[in-house]
């Protein structure tokens, strides 16, 4: 026997012993952890062991103890944790490298050590904590060449991790799945563990990366064919709808969605329904994996266990090669629990930062949104400096990846975020990347703070302070776009100006137009329909009628109907400022708060000013209420419709708003 021989036999034992040591251990000294998502009058809450819990948790990718006991002094009891089946890193566009040695290190062979070196930090730091595992289920690459088959197959005949459509790569990624939560819940961690949040692709995020978008795989086509089978039934229907006389599910081809941009205008419905189906089934592949492993978790943890993902980010991605276009199917789901996505990455002082999908829609189907509050701070710090090796020359040093200059803007962005929050009612985690981003006196005490809020002041629907603006937006919209997301963002960024009309907005899909509460808004706002069917121009007279303005922005522009026919009408303009949209909030009898264009929330009883200049601003109510400085816990007015604020300039307040009886 070789000793390279003998050298692999150790480690396999090696391997092989980590496992045994945890995976058959039969002491649990306490039950399960129950998690789960109910409805309340509040939204959708997380409750844990029947206890509900601030949806605010914390997560970084280089965890520290030191960092983990910062915010469980803060009163955090909710921590992410990154796992990964593979030493390959998330973003395989800028070559990061892996944040944890691999979990899958061979055909039923697992190596947990880096998740019980987490937990192990995590429960030191928190004997309470509850933890959600990030689990990143993309393969390792001796998995990519033991089985081709499973792979993406590139154009030059190399392949690529995994073919997203391959069974064969969901049910040996399933198998291992169900692996690792038996281990988890044999092991001594079973009491802290609360839930898997699946992930996948382009920075764990669901996304393809880029060599799977021309994925030649067989598996792939005959997907398709199959799809193209469960939607047309029959060849007539699919040539009528491809304008192709000899197409037949047999011979179909997916459309080439990566190639060169030469158009510049929207996609022909009569000519480029191929391109639209193609796109479809691209992005509902990535959900129904989704789905797939969030009922694998479901079932073997008998239900305990929260399921989660990230996806559905039609508000922000324009490039539908992502693959983030049907959260509609996805929120069917009934083995799903929350979504999340970062807060658009506009970010700079004065604007708002949505979350990229349209909450209101999540929702109304019962699930709960966590937004990745991951806020650069002015103490934010450079992977390159906070690691070795796995940061790319050059990469993650700029733009985007720096903060703020001073402490006073950081401390508004945490407080923009927090205010968001409560006004609309999610939850999110603060996402300490490389670490040390919010470990300062100040910073921890917004994150201290939210906590408390939440905990201290009663869940309210705020039902006199909904918004009286309702916005439907066709998360499919980016499909008709050959240019990969421009003349989608020329319509969506409008998402900006929102913000900054002295009032908020409920935004639904265009799947859920006839779910959404109507009777409570002025304005609807088609917003990026480039088409509409008979139901909706039938809706658009029947709301003119009950008095409901509505804007619908098409390909071309925006037409306004009034309930008042000869008020205004508009057409050619697509994107809009905010004085511009607050002047038909104000022609369409909508109640403003506030008449500066600072961003505002109001929603759930809570409202929040964020501003650049500061100053003297004037709140206006279409109620008497109660205002409360909620971090004073003072009582500024016990009744009043109008009062005045001063704003430090770079600064968010929030306030407690009670609406009084009249």
């Amino acid at each position: 026997m070789t000793n390279n021989l003998l050298d692999v036999l150790n480690q396999r034992a090696v391997f092989i012993g980590v496992v045994c040591s945890f995976f058959f251990q039969t002491i649990i000294t306490k039950a399960q952890t129950h998690a789960e998502v109910k409805l309340t009058e509040g939204g959708p809450s997380l409750i844990i062991d029947g206890k509900t819990y601030p949806p605010f948790a914390y997560m970084s990718y280089l965890g520290e103890e030191k960092y983990y006991k910062e915010v469980a002094d803060a009163g955090i009891h909710i921590y992410n944790i990154p796992a990964y089946l593979a030493d390959r890193g998330i973003n395989s566009i800028s070559g990061i490298g892996a944040f944890r040695k691999p979990i899958w290190v061979g055909e039923n062979e697992y190596d947990f050590s880096s998740v019980i070196d987490d937990f192990d930090k995590v429960i030191a730091a928190d004997p309470h904590a509850k933890v959600i595992v990030r689990l990143y289920l993309d393969p390792p690459l001796w998995w990519e060449r033991l089985h081709p088959e499973a792979s993406a197959h590139l154009p030059d005949g190399s392949t690529f991790r995994q073919c997203y459509s391959s069974e064969i790569w969901k049910a040996k990624t399933g198998k291992v799945l169900e692996d690792f939560i038996e281990w988890l819940q044999k092991s001594s961690y079973n009491t802290n563990l609360a839930g898997i949040h699946v992930a996948s692709g382009l920075t764990e995020e669901w996304f393809y990366h880029p060599k799977q978008y021309q994925d030649q795989n067989p598996v792939r086509l005959h997907a398709f064919r199959q799809w193209l089978k469960d939607k047309y039934r029959n060849n007539g229907a699919l040539r009528k709808a491809w304008n192709m006389p000899s197409v037949t599910f047999e011979n179909a081809q997916l459309s080439n969605v990566d190639e060169p941009v030469i158009r510049k205008e929207w996609r022909n419905p009569d000519q480029d329904q191929n391109y639209i189906d193609t796109y479809r089934f691209h992005a509902e592949v990535l959900v129904d994996n989704i789905a797939y492993f969030c009922k694998i978790v479901k079932e073997k943890s008998n239900g305990n266990l929260l399921t989660g993902a990230f996806s559905g980010y039609h508000y922000y991605v324009g490039d539908a090669r992502r693959g983030h276009g049907a959260l509609a199917k996805l929120l069917d789901c009934p083995d799903l629990d929350y979504l999340s996505s970062p807060n658009v990455y506009h970010r700079v002082i004065g604007e708002d930062w949505p979350a990229m999908a349209a909450i209101n829609s999540v929702h109304l189907h019962g699930k709960l949104w966590l937004t990745e509050n991951d806020t650069r701070t002015s103490i934010t710090t450079l992977l390159k400096d906070r690691s070795n090796g796995i940061a790319p020359p050059g990469q993650y040093e700029s733009g985007v990846w720096l903060g703020p200059e001073d402490m006073d803007t950081s401390v508004s962005f945490l407080w923009k975020n927090t205010a968001r929050m409560l006004a609309y009612g999610y939850g999110g985690w603060w996402f300490d990347m490389w670490g040390g981003w919010f470990s300062h006196p100040e910073l921890l005490n917004v994150l201290e703070k939210t906590q408390q809020l939440y905990t201290n002041f009663s869940l309210s629907p705020g039902i006199r302070m909904k918004p009286q603006i309702g916005i439907v937006v066709d998360e499919e919209i980016s499909f008709w776009d050959p240019t990969y997301g421009h003349l989608t963002e020329n319509i969506l960024s409008n998402r900006y100006p929102l913000a900054k009309t002295g009032t908020s907005y409920d935004l639904f899909l265009r799947t859920d137009l006839e779910s959404m509460p109507t009777s409570q808004y002025k304005v609807v706002w088609l917003m990026g329909l480039l088409e509409l069917s008979a139901k909706e121009k039938s809706s658009i007279k029947k709301w003119n009628k009950q008095g409901v303005t509505v804007l619908w922005t098409n390909g071309k522009g925006t037409e306004i109907f009034s309930p008042n026919a000869d008020d205004f009408f508009m057409e050619g303009k697509l994107k809009w400022s905010a004085p511009e949209l607050a002047g038909i909030w104000d022609k369409a009898g909508v109640h403003r708060y506030i008449d500066t264009d600072d961003v505002f929330y109001i929603g759930r009883n809570w409202m929040g000013i964020h501003t650049i200049e500061g100053g003297e601003r004037t709140i206006n109510f279409p109620f008497n209420a109660q205002v409360i400085d909620p971090l004073e816990n003072k009582i500024l007015y016990d009744s009043t419709r109008q009062f005045n604020l001063t704003l430090k300039p770079k600064s968010t307040v929030l306030l407690r708003v009670n609406p009084l009886e009249d």
